[in-house]
């Protein structure tokens, strides 16, 4: 019955519940906007990572290290490790690409053929790096889909020819590949920061560097939580080598694990920040719902002289102070699902919503229309019968 009431006052003053319904909407709205981007990129910050290889070790010489190299016996060493699944050298360049006529910047990765299982490589055109190339030290290499679109403005570009600055010189290449790796939405909005990626035979690039040993070790173990595992990588390089402390493992996944941590405070600290316009916007409910009361002194008079108790009028009250802070925090969220959605549509990432702050948020809205309608409901309460009948 109260709700009932509350929804026909609130009607009755549509122009002014309508302005202060659009305060809190906007304090919701922005809120939403804050988590939704913090959801997305995260999620797409996630996503970039494990397809970079995020959830292996990466295992390489330490700095503090003069002549310790990973070699082909290196890597069977750390194959040999129980719980050890998979285990891919490395070598990387961040050098210089022409294509058509443009010169990009680029960073090229020397795999083999198992860089699709430890780095999440998937050809969406053309192949990836075969066996037969590493044997035979062809010069080919795959691209990553941001790369193909930004040069071609297409993504197929598979036979096309581009060139690359490796060991001093220039040499063509052969694309034989174009790869979508999930760096795509990434590379999109950061086109001037990130460059793009290519994949060639890890033999060819040992062949032009004039190097037979590698930068890294990508290494895949059944549990990223195993940390005795971790050790016996480490241990087993050492004891091959005759090392004490020659190389270093790290573990990107906790060093993700920290990352979104980071963009978790992140996120909430700036939710907070935006949630303090939803207090603001509790006041000119608190302002309204005094207006109403003046405005309605004469009608309270009357139902307090036919019996109305004092809880009846503040449940009133409070009810529709209530109502339209829910009333308005349900258009912020539509209106901030709505734009976020857009938004992502347009730069072309999945869509993620933080269903924890829609709900806090809506819960925070109502706890406002609670705390800055009590005071006027309770004054509305305490009203006296006669000298509400008086005006």
């Amino acid at each position: 019955m109260s709700i009932t009431k509350s929804l026909i006052n609130i009607l009755r003053c549509r122009t002014r519940s309508l302005l202060t319904m659009s305060g809190i909407a906007i304090g919701v709205l922005s809120v939403v906007l804050i988590s939704t981007v913090g959801a997305v990129g995260t999620a797409q910050v996630n996503s970039t990572l494990v397809t970079m290889g995020v959830d292996t070790l990466l295992v390489q010489a330490a700095d503090n290290t003069v002549g310790i190299t990973l070699t082909d016996e290196s890597a069977d060493t750390a194959r040999r490790v129980e719980g050890v699944s998979d285990v891919m050298p490395l070598m990387a360049s961040m050098t210089e690409a022409k294509m058509i006529g443009r010169r990009l910047d680029t960073y090229v990765w020397g795999v083999d053929r198992t860089a699709d299982r430890l780095i999440s490589l998937e050809a969406k055109h053309g192949r990836l790096i075969t066996a037969p190339d590493t044997a035979a030290r062809s010069k080919v290499c795959v691209v990553d889909e941001a790369y193909a679109l930004e040069t071609y403005g297409r993504s197929n570009i598979v036979g096309k020819k581009v060139t690359l600055f490796l060991g001093g010189r220039y040499h063509d290449f052969e694309i034989i590949g174009v790869a979508s790796t999930g760096l795509s939405g990434l590379q999109s909005m950061l086109t001037n920061i990130m460059p793009g990626f290519m994949y060639i035979p890890i033999t060819t690039m040992q062949q032009l560097c004039g190097r037979s040993t590698y930068d890294r070790l990508a290494v895949k173990i059944d549990s990223m939580d195993d940390s005795a595992v971790i050790n016996d990588v480490k241990t087993a390089l050492n004891a091959a080598g005759g090392y004490t402390d020659g190389f270093t493992v790290n573990n990107l996944l906790s060093q993700k694990k920290q990352l979104d941590d980071i963009l978790n405070i992140v996120t909430v600290s700036l939710s907070l920040v935006a949630g303090i316009s939803l207090v603001v916007s509790g006041i000119s409910v608190m302002t309204t719902m005094m207006m109403s009361v003046g405005e309605r002194t004469h009608e309270i008079g009357i139902k307090k002289s036919i019996g109305a108790r004092n809880s009846d009028i503040c449940l009133e009250f409070l009810t529709e102070s209530i109502l339209l802070t829910l009333m308005g925090s349900t258009a912020g969220i539509l209106g901030g699902i709505a734009i976020s959605w857009a938004g992502c549509l347009a730069l072309g990432v999945p869509f993620t919503v933080n269903w924890l702050s829609l709900l806090i948020s809506s819960c925070a809205a109502a706890v406002i229309g609670a705390v800055f309608g009590a005071y006027p409901a309770y004054k509305a309460a305490t009203m006296k019968p006669v000298d509400a009948l008086r005006t």
